[in-house]
């Protein structure tokens, strides 16, 4: 019934929070719809949540467009930059790899990191996005967009939840459940008084306050894959 009304807000347009897990992060994300983000939802992230303010890509339009992970570029720049090498991340203590890719601004923008700059570049990554899950031919993204930029895009794991059970897989699983075009934006939230990540009893109780739906990375998880063996089945 959570992921049912978190689907509900989602598809109007809404935040939810999203924890991944105890054992992993241990991490309250804002997420909403890339294709619904305007400026306001930018302030409110930065506001209220205060984390790094990021577009999570599926990986159908991450294939379709040839997007690497930031890590292989440090890689194949390594032999010509020795500090990549020696700052690579390879000691992450809550997964084996990072999903961060190329980090973007949108070519109308002008600084790319105001509130309506933000929101313009994450909206049209989600139309951009949208538009490989049509069918179309694959738009040139450097005709939109410019990198480096202020709006860091995520990369889901190929095999979404069943490989990886980051912020990024789960908030991308959420839209696809949804049928809505799954590329969203994502933002930690961030405790000023402890200066840690917020704890998942304030990230309920902000929930309860904000009218949000509170979801445990499991319950997406489960109902995903059995969504996915329905289909399949069916199929």
């Amino acid at each position: 019934m959570t992921v049912q009304r978190a689907i509900e807000k989602v598809r109007n347009g809404e935040f939810v929070l999203i924890h991944d897990s105890a054992g992993r992060e241990d991490e309250t994300d804002m997420v909403m719809p890339a294709e619904s983000v305007e400026p306001r939802h930018v302030a409110r992230m930065r506001e209220e949540a205060g984390g790094l303010i990021c577009a999570a890509i599926h990986p159908r339009v991450a294939e379709a467009l040839e997007l690497p992970f930031l890590s292989e570029v440090y890689r194949s720049a390594s032999p010509d930059y020795e500090i990549l090498e020696s700052a690579k991340a390879d000691d992450l203590p809550y997964d084996e790899r990072s999903a961060f890719s190329i980090p973007v601004n949108h070519r109308s923008t002008f600084t790319g990191i105001t509130d309506k700059d933000r929101a313009l570049t994450i909206r049209e990554l989600g139309k951009l996005s949208g538009e490989i899950f049509e069918g179309n031919s694959v738009p040139d993204f450097g005709e939109r967009f410019r990198t480096p930029g202020h709006v860091p895009l995520l990369k889901a794991a190929s095999g979404l939840v069943s490989e990886r059970m980051g912020q990024t897989e789960l908030s991308v699983c959420l839209l696809e459940l949804s049928g809505l075009t799954p590329c969203s934006v994502v933002c930690e939230m961030l405790d000023t008084g402890t200066n840690e990540a917020l704890s998942e009893s304030k990230a309920r109780r902000y929930s309860v306050d904000n009218d949000m739906v509170f979801l445990e990375g499991d319950e997406i998880k489960e109902y995903y894959l059995e969504r996915k063996e329905e289909l399949d089945r069916d199929g």
